[in-house]
């Protein structure tokens, strides 16, 4: 080959020069021994296919975080000190944690690897003369492809001859519609690839038409692979919430350590014995070590993603399904996402104004249908996606193309031509009755308005038949730029009665039409995609749609759909000439972008991130995968969605429905709610139980509470009412709030205050009411201490349900199963405190009934501080308005 691979502009050569770099013949082909010698010299025709992750890897992921390395290392020094009991605790926590969180994303991993196709593509090539099928992979540079109508294009093709070609591009542009293909043109370099008419791409598929092309690029040279090394140096980011807990697992190891030094020291200042203070000091830093942390999360994040997956989207990596309730940005492609990914008839224009189902109206969608070779099979057409339009907008007024084209059948044709851009067909109209001069024959003609214009002599209405004249044609002109202006793709329609039956040919046909008017055609909005837009609004997260089709046809979807500020519409040009810093500025104001490549939208989302917004990207092309990649959550349609789309991204909707990314959204806001409920009820237990063993001895008591006592209240708070935080149904306005600001913590919004002020609480009310006991000389103090603690813990289970209703409102069995858990810890307390052979493992005494009831309403104080600070809130939020 006389250029690198990848120099040459094959788009702006003729096809002549392009035959000439390449050495190749496109009669004869190349030789078998010359495509054997390229394809050792370039490689196989082949992408590498990303393997999915192992589920060694998998595990390995899920034991990376802080939180549950110190839980393995609170396990190891247990165990050293021959506290087995506890060590195994914590190490079946750690294996519950990392059973679920690999389970659901190795179950993702095979469910994406079950959608993939298992074919052997091939493709139709000369080869010494000869048609042979050869496999995708072995296609070579210089080989001459012969490409049909629902053929995939195996490689980057300059086209040698075309006739009627039409390729869809969507998977790789976002261009909605079949683009139409010529060989004979030359472009200038700088082309942009969803114009680039002279050429067809690996990646995309023949829409109509046939056409002979000459393989210029194969594998990682082609546009489809040139995609495949973008994905390569995408990394993952990491989630907002794994971003939050591990700080928050950082946090938690200083504070503990610190707490339980001091703790250690005044021990042994005491005159306690060192192994005493040491098991007492470890049990601490288990107790402040919120083990069930990562466990909750899991659960909640396991929990989320299958009721996910009844909505039909399935969660690939579990963090996901958080993630997309901490968005602030949904970056939207257009094609296939929020449409529909198909033509839809929008509107007929005749000549003069009348009733949507008008004769002139008729006569349109009339000649529409019969001037078309789509095929209507009951209820569903195929073909080219324009012509399936116009014969499903015929059928919804009653046309069925089967039954007039039965009355009228087709005697003659003048194929679509790009070079006359029209089309027309006569038909024997004897069985017509619906046209404005009956005739024994008729032409029908539709195409690009000038093109239809120019064999025009006349405009039809209901009246009859008239000249042409100059104030027409601008009348038409202006109707039709304003149907264009819209974003719709804008055809216009002709015909002319016949007495004798006509031959086949433009000559024949075209000539002396009578103009019957306009039809507007656009990819429609997803019914449900305006009101899940809104709902995003209304929560808080803005929406940008980001796509490679025509920015007039991108800002009519935008209006429809109710993307707010359509009108601020940039194109790839500006995002490719714009800085960095240029482009977050230019991301802060922009709702819709247009003609976008996918290295462009690679900046578009990095540049969102820049600014701090957590961004959730959805597509469904090739060209989507970098982005989806790179952003915080990457959402893959399922049923339209490329292989290569699914494999990048973190979420994949089995229904293509935008509305089920606002369900995941909800679904997201509920699980990081109840992440902080339960963080806030575990931290401020834990913060209780350290203040007690902090200010105990400060006071002149000996050590408040022994090692097993510690560890027991640790687990039987952390384990079931902890869990059942985690199910905890959706608040009320869960969707009517913003989302939480990308730098928010977990501790933000008050969260870190109520955690201390709720533990100080509850420590303090229960060393009170040790301290009374004790000073009194009572034996039974320490009971007294453990037991109110333990229940002040379970009333604030109930109290954090919500951060506004009461749970007097709420009610014991909206979550039962939290209900539930706050009967069996409080049962398993009672055991311990009455149960003989537990007394002596725990170091407790049997409680009086007085004694047992001051333990109770002490505990309930927790409870009740909580309820008093909510009806303040409500108070505080019903006086702002």
């Amino acid at each position: 080959m006389s250029a690198p691979a990848g120099a040459v502009r094959w788009h702006s050569l003729s096809a002549q020069e392009a035959l000439g770099k390449l050495d190749s013949n496109a009669r004869e082909g190349l030789a078998p021994e010359q495509a054997r010698r390229r394809l050792a010299e370039h490689g196989r025709n082949e992408i590498p296919h990303r393997a999915g992750r192992s589920l060694a890897y998998i595990i390995a992921a899920q034991l990376r975080e802080t939180l549950v390395l110190l839980l393995i290392a609170a396990a190891i020094i247990s165990l050293a000190l021959g506290d087995q009991t506890d060590a195994y605790v914590i190490a079946a926590i750690v294996v519950l944690n990392a059973a679920l969180g690999a389970r659901q994303e190795y179950k993702a991993e095979q469910a994406v690897e079950a959608l993939a196709a298992l074919s052997t593509p091939t493709a139709s090539l000369r080869r010494g003369g000869h048609v042979v099928e050869v496999p995708l992979a072995e296609v070579a540079p210089g080989d001459i492809v012969l490409l049909e109508a629902g053929d995939a294009v195996p490689a980057d093709c300059r086209l040698l001859e075309a006739a009627s070609l039409t390729a869809d591009e969507s998977a790789l542009t976002g261009e909605s519609v079949p683009v139409e293909k010529r060989a004979q043109a030359e472009l200038p370099e700088e082309t942009p690839l969803a114009e680039r008419r002279t050429m067809v791409y690996r990646g995309t598929a023949v829409a109509a038409g046939r056409g002979v092309a000459l393989v210029v690029e194969t594998g990682l040279r082609t546009e489809l692979g040139h995609i495949a090394n973008l994905l390569q140096s995408v990394s993952e980011e990491r989630t907002p919430l794994q971003r939050r807990l591990d700080r928050l697992g950082r946090v938690l190891v200083a504070a503990a350590l610190a707490v339980v030094a001091v703790v250690f020291v005044i021990g042994l200042a005491q005159g306690e014995q060192l192994e005493r203070m040491f098991l007492t000091a470890v049990s601490l830093a288990v107790a402040a070590a919120p083990e069930g942390l990562p466990a909750v999360v899991t659960i909640a994040l396991a929990l989320g993603a299958q009721r996910m997956l009844a909505r039909n989207a399935l969660i690939r990596r579990l963090p996901a399904v958080e993630s997309l309730g901490s968005v602030t940005v949904i970056c939207s492609d257009k094609t296939g996402t929020l449409t529909e990914n198909r033509m839809s008839l929008r509107t007929i224009e005749p000549v003069e104004p009348e009733d949507e189902n008008g004769p002139m109206t008729r006569l349109a969608l009339m000649a529409g249908a019969l001037c078309s070779d789509a095929i209507l099979e009951g209820e569903t057409a195929q073909g080219d996606p324009t012509e399936v339009a116009l014969i499903e907008g015929a059928a919804r007024a009653g046309l069925d193309k089967n039954k007039i084209e039965s009355c009228a059948p087709r005697v003659a044709e003048a194929p679509f031509d790009s070079e006359r851009k029209r089309m027309a067909t006569a038909h024997h109209t004897d069985g017509l009755t619906e046209l404005p001069s009956p005739s024994a024959y008729a032409v029908f003609a539709k195409g690009a308005l000038d093109a239809i214009l120019e064999v025009c002599t006349a405009t039809q209405s209901i009246n009859g038949a008239k000249a042409l004249d100059e104030k027409d044609r601008k009348r038409i002109e202006t109707e039709h730029d304003k149907l264009a202006e819209g974003g719709m793709r804008v055809l216009a329609l002709a015909w002319r009665p016949l007495e004798a039956q006509p031959q086949s040919g433009a000559e024949e046909l075209e000539h002396d039409l009578i103009y019957v008017g306009l039809a507007g055609m656009l990819d429609p909005p997803r019914p449900e995609a305006a009101e899940a837009v809104a709902t995003c609004t209304s929560a808080g997260v803005r929406t940008v749609m980001i796509t490679g089709d025509h920015p007039k046809t991108a800002g009519a979807v935008a209006v429809e759909v109710g993307i707010p500020s359509p009108q601020n519409i940039a194109q790839g040009a500006d995002v490719q000439s714009a800085s960095d810093t240029d482009l977050e500025a230019l991301a802060a104001k922009t709702s819709v972008y247009a003609r976008v490549s996918p290295e462009d939208k690679l900046r578009i989302v990095a540049a969102l991130q820049r600014q701090g917004e957590i961004v959730a990207m959805t597509g469904d092309g090739v060209n989507d995968a970098p982005a989806l990649k790179r952003a915080d959550v990457g959402v893959a349609m399922g049923v339209t969605g490329s292989d290569v789309a699914k494999e990048a991204a973190d979420m994949v909707l089995r229904d293509d429905n935008f509305a089920t990314i606002v369900a995941a959204v909800e679904e997201g806001r509920v699980i990081f709610d109840n992440v902080r409920k339960f963080i806030r009820y575990l931290l401020s237990a834990n913060c209780g139980e350290l203040w007690v063993m902090l200010a105990g001895p400060l006071v002149g008591m000996p050590t408040p509470l022994a090692p097993l006592q510690i560890l027991w209240m640790n687990l039987i708070t952390d384990g079931p009412p902890a869990l059942a935080l985690g199910v905890e149904p959706a608040e009320n306005d869960v969707m009517r709030r913003p989302p939480a600001a990308p730098g928010d913590g977990v501790f933000s919004h008050g969260l870190g205050r109520d955690v201390l002020w709720t533990g100080l609480l509850m420590g303090s009310v229960s060393l009170a009411v040790a301290y009374s006991y004790w000073s009194d000389g009572l034996p039974q103090w320490q009971t007294m201490l453990f037991t109110t603690l333990t229940f002040s813990q379970m009333a604030l289970a109930l109290g954090v349900r919500s951060s506004s209703e009461s749970f007097f409102r709420q009610g014991p069995w909206s979550n039962w199963a939290l209900t539930l858990a706050v009967a069996l810890s409080t049962g398993l307390q009672l055991a311990v405190v009455y149960a003989p052979p537990l007394q002596s493992v725990f170091e407790t005494v049997a409680l009086s009934a007085r004694d047992l009831g001051v333990t109770l309403a002490a505990g309930a104080c927790s409870l009740l501080a909580v309820e008093a600070e909510k009806a303040w809130r409500r108070t505080k939020t019903k006086r702002r308005g």
